[in-house]
């Protein structure tokens, strides 16, 4: 029982570092990652390299997996992008396995005691927090495996263990079947491929009893997906499917030849545990290779399997997903395009209301009332989502655009809502079939129009982060209070000669003041767009 404890115990501590560098890698790699992923192109190879680099960063085909799904499920990434980032995350997970094949146990404690002097003596934030982690999470790896190692030493002469470990040298098709649960237990095939690599160290594993579970293993890590695609659009459950099929294919090639591939990666090294380690690069990377070519014809049959006909996305957030809140510099990204989104809803109905006001026949005035809901449900949904991305672990770069985040959502709710305002205006002077002199309708079309362009100004500033479109809000809010008070001392003067219809005037003053509201309200996220 004590070695069974200890066993699982290094199992723990191996699986806790792993997670734990990754983390320090994406606190120190965090905004690169975000651009590599933003700037992805239609291209296989580009994708493929994406899911390379980000899963050699993160140490974790699954965590990629579930990425692609989630931005496949927010409109992010086209299902045919995914399946090329999955073939890279699927070389990128070879990684683990290569590092553990160095035998690095000695440098664990070291690396932990590192990543401590760093985290205690640190003065950036990103040598404090990313380099210290991924130290501390290097150390913990190689000190979890080198306990599981020892604990399983004295197990070798062990009749049970000894034909559990070799099931897949006298069984390859049990070999397959354990390696996916195992896969599917522990949600890495990174953690399998290093527990098989380090027991080979201790001469406790043999290539041919390994090769089954390595092949198993790579199939049981598109559960970490499946899972994850429960609940989201057709085209992200696609792109899970198209995970498992793309690594049943390949295991379906290797299976039969598991003699002569285990002879050709037994030239690569007289190491068993660097074999063990080399079998599993070249297993994904030649299946990359074979069935790169077919991804047409994956994305085919994935579409087969999974049948349907998207829904469009009506209300609420499109692009907060909760998968994401535990990888920070990716969920600030999605609250970024959140806000984004909010903000054209924001235009579009104001421009609406506009129409409306105007006696636009064209005007939609159901749409109107559904992005208003929307809206609503957005300003609430980020505050929420905010919430739980700052109970993770957080830099000062990313709290400051969450926090921003926060107030031009406020600022977006409220200009819906004077656009609500406007709409109900303009039921009330049409219900009540109010009079409006030429002048003070050509007064009200100037400031409409102005009121319409400094949103739609700070919007496209929003939209590309551009800083002096931002600050040229400012000088068009002062025009715009400076008409408002122009246009209200006129007004006035009407009213004195009783030239306007005084429940008319009412209307035109109400419309002055929401006008001038909807100005404040741009230069709010204006200034917040310039100090992020």
């Amino acid at each position: 029982m004590g070695t069974i404890l200890m066993a699982c115990g290094g199992i723990a501590l191996f699986l806790y570092g792993m997670t734990k560098m990754g983390e320090g890698l994406q606190k120190i790699a965090g905004d690169k990652l975000r651009r590599i992923l933003e700037t992805l192109t239609s291209s296989r190879l580009s994708g493929v390299a994406v899911g390379l680099i980000v899963t050699a960063i993160i140490q974790s085909s699954g965590a990629t997996s579930v990425m692609c799904v989630s931005f496949v499920n927010a409109g992010i990434m086209r299902f045919e992008q995914a399946i090329g980032v999955i073939m890279g995350a699927n070389i990128g997970t070879t990684v683990t396995a290569q590092m553990v094949a160095f035998r690095l146990e000695r440098a664990a404690l070291p690396a932990i005691a590192l990543g401590m002097a760093l985290m205690l003596l640190g003065k950036r934030k990103s040598v404090k927090e990313g380099w210290a982690d991924c130290f501390m999470g290097f150390g913990m790896l190689f000190l979890g495996l080198s306990i599981t190692g020892d604990a399983v030493m004295p197990l070798q002469s062990y009749p049970p263990f000894v034909s559990i470990l070799c099931i897949g040298r006298t069984n390859p098709f049990l070999g397959v079947i354990v390696g996916i649960i195992f896969t599917a237990l522990l949600q890495s095939s990174s953690a399998v491929t290093g527990l098989l690599v380090m027991l080979a160290s201790r001469d406790v594993m043999d290539l041919g009893s390994a090769l089954p579970i390595i092949l198993g293993a790579n199939i049981g890590t598109t559960s970490t997906a499946l899972l994850a695609s429960i609940n989201t659009s057709l085209a992200a459950r696609r792109t899970a499917y198209a995970h498992l099929l793309f690594n049943i294919v390949g295991v379906a090639i290797f299976f039969p030849f598991l003699k002569p591939f285990q002879r050709i990666v037994a030239y690569t090294s007289t190491d068993m545990a660097r074999q063990i380690a080399n079998a599993h690069t070249i297993f994904n990377i030649t299946t990359t290779l074979l069935l790169l070519p077919l991804m047409p014809q994956f994305a085919s049959l994935a579409c087969r399997l999974v049948k349907g006909t998207e829904q469009a996305i009506e209300y609420g957030p499109k692009y907060l997903d909760a998968k994401l809140v535990s990888v920070p510099f990716m969920a600030v990204v999605q609250t970024q395009k959140e806000v984004i989104r909010m903000a054209k809803l924001c235009l579009e109905n104001l421009e609406t209301a506009v129409g409306i006001f105007r006696g636009d026949p064209k005007a939609d005035r159901k749409r109107f009332d559904n992005i208003e809901e929307t809206i609503d449900e957005i300003e609430e949904a980020i505050s929420y989502y905010v919430a739980k991305v700052f109970q993770q672990d957080v830099n000062s770069a990313q709290a400051k655009i969450l926090t921003s985040a926060i107030s031009i959502s406020a600022d977006l709710e409220r200009i819906g809502d004077h656009a609500t305002a406007i709409v109900e205006l303009a039921d009330y002077k049409e219900k009540h079939n109010l009079p409006f002199s030429q002048e003070a309708v050509e007064e009200l079309n100037e400031m409409l129009d102005k009121a319409v362009e400094s949103v739609r100004t700070v919007v496209e500033a929003l939209e590309t982060g551009d800083k002096r479109k931002a600050a040229s809000i400012i000088p068009m809010d002062d025009v715009l209070d400076e008409l408002e008070r122009n246009l209200r001392s006129r007004h006035i003067q009407r009213l004195n000669k009783g030239i306007c219809y005084p429940a008319s005037g009412v209307v035109f003053l109400d419309m002055l003041s929401h006008l001038e509201r909807i100005g404040d309200h741009a230069v709010n996220i204006a200034e917040e767009i310039m100090s992020v």
